[in-house]
């Protein structure tokens, strides 16, 4: 399967890559480098959404064993970790990202920079809501998600060993997959809420797994491994 991107790719990086049990460090020399040679060589644009990863999982986990708290309380932990994580990537590409975190929907009105990074912004969604928003917004076709797991599965591929991978689906059939409300720290290959979106408005999703050789051939238009949903 291949795919052809135009100027600006959205690419929603999962926590889980950026901090699995500690910070990749391999992965993000890696990523930057990979990154930046689609800017140098291709005059590509970047908008690099960032999940939470594992450290989300111990705010909030730690908060839980406190008192009880609420979801929206547990939402706006795992949005300060992404919005860490954004810094963290700001930093990486310090030299060609815009300063600015794009922390709230309008924040930034346009693509001054090679790349932009956002991170959480409001209480009842993830991270690739706001990738499906970015791509309303900026008209981009579609939005690369970047992470676990490799594919969209027809059962969850952590409980069930036969769990089919699946290439090639709609947001229809996605959206039975998945949930149909958010809650905070779901284990779900779409966001309920982006996977809506995305059918309202004609936004592809590219579901990847970490290996960035794969990326690199998805981006460089041969054959890749993983789900595209449209």
């Amino acid at each position: 399967m291949r795919h052809e991107f135009g100027k600006t790719i959205i690419i929603a990086l999962g926590g889980s890559v950026i901090f699995p049990e500690k910070i990749d460090i391999k992965f993000l020399k890696e990523f930057r480098a990979l990154i930046m040679s689609q800017i140098n060589r291709h005059k590509r644009r970047f908008i690099i959404v960032t999940g939470g990863g594992r450290i989300c999982r111990v705010y909030q986990q730690a908060a839980k064993r406190v008192v009880r708290v609420a979801d929206e309380d547990t939402d706006w932990l795992g949005i300060h970790t992404t919005r860490c994580n954004a810094h963290l990537l700001r930093t990486i590409f310090r030299k060609d990202a815009n300063p600015i975190v794009f922390d709230k929907r309008h924040r930034i009105k346009g693509l001054k920079y090679p790349i932009t990074i956002a991170s959480g912004w409001r209480p009842g969604n993830s991270t690739d809501y706001i990738a499906v928003r970015l791509a309303c917004d900026f008209k981009v076709s579609e939005i690369v998600i970047l992470g676990k797991p490799k594919y969209v599965y027809d059962k969850d591929p952590d409980k069930y060993k036969g769990a089919n991978p699946i290439q090639d689906m709609s947001w229809k059939e996605c959206r039975k997959l998945v949930p149909e409300k958010w809650v905070p720290g779901a284990n779900s290959p779409v966001d309920p809420i982006a996977a809506r979106i995305g059918e309202e408005r004609n936004v592809n999703a590219l579901v990847l797994g970490k290996n960035l050789k794969n990326l690199k051939n998805l981006l460089e238009g041969r054959d890749f491994q993983g789900t595209l949903i449209s």
